[in-house]
């Protein structure tokens, strides 16, 4: 991309001529109390005394998301539409400096985190030219701490949502810590805009920010029958289970000490002691729940302290949380200490007295689990080697539904961490959690592993034809789900140590036992032939030699790339793989590594690389 559409002197004189504005006559510093109030002027109240608000965009504008500075924090993939408005920023920057001189704004400052070291202090500015946009401020603010002193750093977010809707746009300034929406009133841009600017910071910092919801588990072992506590990561795309699993008792037994302790349900900052820093105090959540199915979340969103947007509301206050005829994204910010289960005839709270995980110390285990959503051949749970479950970090793999998106159903979706709001190379990313990973390993041999869970199913056929020259899909067979009780009960063996494993189709130990019981009516044969596996298998391996060529292109580690290559041998079609290291000594850059399917001759090896053990 031209260099020239980056303009970095004036982003630099931007920030300081912003800064003096933020104290500006027109600017009230609002405490919550004042939010509160201002915020209920425009809002229903639902039979539960809970509040409802509605916006008139209910997604992000990930499309027209840019971040603007030297190339670390740049787009490593730019749009037509990316470049029109980096080209445009200065002219939609300066229009910043003007309204904050003229319009009202509101202005609230929060504590992101609560521990000893990584704490960011965030301001966030709304405008109310539009006084119903103070909603905004209120709920993100309830998502977040009160301010008490820790060490920060500092992020500021500018938020003008009356922007016209053909300038909508984010400007993410990450070396500024300066992040600003416009032209959309929906808080997922104020959650994700300090979330976003935490984990970069977060990166530069030595920690890694992880799209993941954690908790801890006390179960019974069923070795020596003692209580053991895990520390749990659940890493999953939107709308795969993160924060249904991250909430989930699983059925343990409260009356012999199991219980769940949930944590966090969205971001969290791994150390390299295998502690984890949590970011939020409540939950930004989805509200298509129900009390069978995810008991905690439902109790949260019932109670009056809920502040809800977007949800079916009937003329006598009566919410119906899965009537998504008005808005398919409605939301919820639920309070954690109202996340409750019903006990003996009581409802009982399901908190972590803390956000944060402990260090591997003082616990008995760490357990990095990822959850992928896939309808055919993959298993319902599978444990990973420690190469594998850097791999699965990498691949972040999930798949499009007939469902939700029938030209793309079937089609593999792919996102490094499950992570889209990366700032700058992704490759970075997954060698910082390389890294990680084999120090703790090394530092805790056997209290660490690797997971997958399938919360998709099994058996779907799909099938593509051509109409008047257009390629189109037609379901065939639906999926077989996976039970949401055998997938509690997979967890719960897998903490207490009573599933078996074995060597599976995909190259790793697929569940074949769950508590004791086999499961073969779950076995992939019962659904294909060999024939449709090996397709299924090609595919999916396919899929993972293109997203990983993609990645080595940001700076992967070579031994990140030869356990890909490794992982490609489950192909049953395949020739011998070998690949390609482009090495320019002169550089200070991670090489590019292209995966093939030929013979391709081996440049040297990079050297100081540390080698895969």
């Amino acid at each position: 991309m031209p260099q020239d559409i980056y303009d970095e002197k004036y982003y630099e004189k931007f920030y300081k001529e912003l800064i003096p504005l933020l104290n500006g006559p027109g600017i009230v510093h609002a405490d919550m109390g004042y939010l509160e109030s201002h915020s209920r002027k425009f809002a229903n109240k639902t039979n539960y005394n809970s509040h409802v608000w509605s916006s008139k965009i209910s997604n992000r504008l990930a499309p027209k998301t840019v971040y603007l500075g030297g190339e670390r924090v740049r787009l490593t993939k730019t749009t037509d539409l990316h470049k029109e408005i980096i080209k445009n920023a200065p002219q939609q920057l300066e229009k910043v400096l003007h309204l904050l001189k003229n319009i009202p704004f509101v202005h609230i400052r929060r504590q992101m985190g609560h521990n000893d070291k990584f704490n960011p202090i965030c301001d966030l500015y709304v405008s109310t030219a539009d006084p119903k946009n103070i909603r905004l401020a209120y709920m993100w603010a309830s998502t977040m701490f009160d301010p008490k002193g820790r060490p920060g750093p500092h992020f500021i977010m500018i938020h003008i949502p009356e922007e016209h809707v053909l300038r909508q746009q984010i400007l993410a300034l990450p070396d500024y810590n300066l992040n600003i929406a416009f032209g959309t009133d929906y808080l997922g841009e104020d959650k994700k805009g300090f979330l976003r600017q935490a984990m970069w910071r977060a990166d530069e910092e030595g920690m890694l920010g992880l799209h993941s919801g954690s908790k801890i588990v006390t179960v019974r072992d069923a070795q020596d029958s003692k209580l053991k506590r895990y520390g749990v990561f659940l890493f999953g795309m939107t709308a795969t289970g993160k924060s249904t699993w991250s909430c989930h008792q699983l059925g343990l037994d409260h009356t012999r000490g199991e219980k769940t302790e949930v944590g966090q349900d969205d971001i969290t900052f791994l150390c390299d002691d295998g502690s984890a820093f949590g970011s939020e105090n409540n939950f930004y959540v989805k509200t298509d729940v129900t009390t069978d199915q995810q008991e905690a979340m439902y109790n949260a969103l019932v109670d009056k302290s809920a502040l809800i947007e977007n949800v079916m509301l009937s003329a006598n206050g009566e919410i119906n949380f899965l009537d998504e005829t008005l808005c398919g994204n409605g939301r919820a910010v639920i309070f954690r200490d109202k996340l409750k289960v019903k006990r003996d005839g009581k409802l009982i709270g399901i908190s972590a007295s803390t956000i944060n995980i402990p260090t591997l110390d003082e616990m008995d285990g760490l357990i990095f689990a990822f959850i992928t959503r896939r309808n055919t051949i993959m298993p319902y749970a599978q444990e990973l080697t420690p190469e594998q479950g850097i791999l699965s970090y990498l691949w972040g793999e999930s798949t499009h539904s007939y469902a939700s998106s029938p030209d793309k159903a079937g089609e593999s979706v792919r996102i490094v961490g499950t992570d889209p709001f990366i700032v700058g190379s992704r490759g970075r990313k997954v060698n910082r959690f390389h890294d990680i990973i084999m120090r703790l390993i090394d530092k805790y041999p056997g209290k660490v592993r690797f997971l997958m869970y399938n919360t998709g199913g099994m058996g779907e056929i799909i099938e593509t034809y051509e109409e008047d020259g257009v390629t189109k899909k037609k379901l065939v067979r639906k999926t077989d789900r996976v039970p949401l009780n055998l997938m509690a009960a997979i967890q719960r063996g897998d903490l207490r140590g009573t599933n078996i494993y074995e060597k599976g189709i995909l190259g790793t130990r697929s569940i074949v036992s769950v508590e004791g019981r086999p499961i073969p009516e779950y076995n992939p044969l019962k659904f294909y032939s060999q024939e449709q596996i090996d397709y299924y298998v090609k595919d999916l391996v396919d899929g993972r030699r293109a997203y990983t060529n993609l990645i080595a292109s940001e700076g992967l580690k070579p031994e990140i790339v030869r356990a890909a290559e490794r992982s490609f041998e489950i192909d049953p079609t395949a020739k011998k793989k070998s690949f390609t290291i482009p090495f320019d000594k002169g550089k200070e850059k991670e090489p590019v590594v292209i995966i093939k399917n030929e013979e391709s001759v081996s440049r040297p090896r990079r050297p100081g690389v540390w080698r895969w053990r």
